[in-house]
């Protein structure tokens, strides 16, 4: 029986990996991180009786404690912080780890699985963006094989089972649009919070879904492209595709255009990723070919969408680029969903903190968290100077 551990099971991509592995039935979860969904956590350890689980911190621990003693459930080795995620990610029975966490903090527990010679099913984007050069590297020496859960890169890895590299003239990623697709520029300026999370097709978490409505997150699925194939930014394009029925595809040299359907329901990407290379028969329904009515494709705005073109910038820049912009949209992303910036703020601040930032190259792990950790503080003073100018004015 195969043994996974999983980084962030209580977010969208957690809950649907144990769907997954449910349905598959001879995967057995030895290891589990959570943030700060107590009461959830409680019940997947209660079914699923990993041997360790991590808290974000002790009073989290202390709250799990208490739930699991009134569930009167299986009580697992508990650890927090960034030394119990290492922890899970490292379990030395877990063959695979699925890193499903939001944001950097996924970026040492990734590390540390990749260089640990671990299978990662990788849902946390930002790793690769923020640190791609490391991860690589790592992978390279240690034998670890990165398999991605997004749906459009884990279409791109199946568009590409037995082509050759050479033959690939670029990788074509699709966009919903997000909910702001036919929105004009001064609309999308004011959106809301509410507004800025109804997503049309996918049902995700709150971070996810402003940088959808933003197309972020789009621009981090082009970096994280370059490093998980190899492709410069020159060979990796956006396409927009409101259905999001062709999750991503593959022009040849020859014009052939390959692609990957499937139906919105992200347990295909994690079931692909967990059984790789075989391949089982799902739990999701599958894709009714004859009740489509039709396929629609467009260019990106980059206009009304500009933090997508910050991205493409940000990785022709190289080195610190990507996660002096990542730490940035983090923030910023963060002051939206509080309620202290406007949206249009979010790629106004990604902007400013891109043009001052000085590039560096990605030696070490030490240089990736000292210039997240100075990007967040700039990000930060840039926001409250302008909420200082703004109450000054009113």
């Amino acid at each position: 029986m195969k043994a996974i551990s999983i980084l962030g099971s209580t977010g969208s991509i957690g809950c649907n990996t144990l769907k997954v592995i449910k349905h598959l039935g001879d995967i057995r979860v030895v290891a589990m991180s959570a943030g700060r969904n107590v009461a959830k956590f409680a019940e997947q350890i209660a079914e699923f009786k990993p041997e360790l689980v991590s808290c974000s911190d002790d009073s989290g621990a202390e709250a799990l404690t208490r739930e699991l003693h009134r569930l009167n459930a299986h009580l697992p080795r508990i650890k927090v912080g960034e030394i119990g995620l290492i922890a899970v990610a490292t379990h030395e029975a877990a063959g695979t780890v699925v890193s499903a966490t939001v944001g950097a903090v996924g970026f040492m527990p990734t590390l540390r699985a990749i260089e640990a010679g671990k299978r990662v099913a990788l849902a946390n984007k930002e790793t690769l963006v923020i640190a791609g050069e490391l991860m690589t590297a790592a992978a390279a020496r240690s034998g670890a094989e990165i398999l991605p859960v997004d749906s459009e890169h884990n279409a791109i890895h199946q568009c590409l089972r037995g082509e050759k590299s050479a033959e690939v003239k670029r990788l074509i990623l699709t966009a919903s649009g997000g909910p702001f697709r036919e929105w004009p520029a001064e609309r999308i300026a004011s959106a809301t919070r509410e507004e800025a999370l109804n997503h049309p097709k996918w049902k995700m978490g709150d971070k996810i879904s402003i940088d959808s409505a933003t197309m972020m997150n789009k621009g981090l699925e082009v970096i994280e492209a370059h490093w998980l194939f190899g492709f410069d930014a020159d060979h990796i394009s956006v396409v927009v595709h409101p259905q999001s029925i062709v999750h991503s595809m593959v022009e040849m040299v020859d014009g052939s255009i390959i692609a990957q359907l499937g139906v919105t329901d992200m347990r295909h990407a994690i079931q692909y990723a967990l059984t790789y290379p075989d391949r089982q028969e799902n739990c999701v329904d599958p894709l009714d070919i004859a009740a489509m009515s039709r396929l629609e494709f467009e260019e990106p705005d980059l206009e009304r969408f500009p933090c997508l073109e910050l991205a493409y910038r940000a990785l022709r820049a190289g080195g610190t680029a990507p996660a002096a912009l990542n730490a940035a949209n983090e923030i910023a992303v963060a002051a939206f969903l509080d309620g202290k910036i406007r949206f249009a703020e979010i790629a106004e601040t990604n902007q400013r903190i891109l043009d001052q930032h000085i590039t560096e190259p990605v030696t070490d792990i030490e240089t990736v968290i000292r210039v997240d950790r100075l990007v967040r503080e700039q990000t930060s003073a840039i926001l409250n100077e302008r909420a200082s100018t703004a109450a000054t004015l009113n």
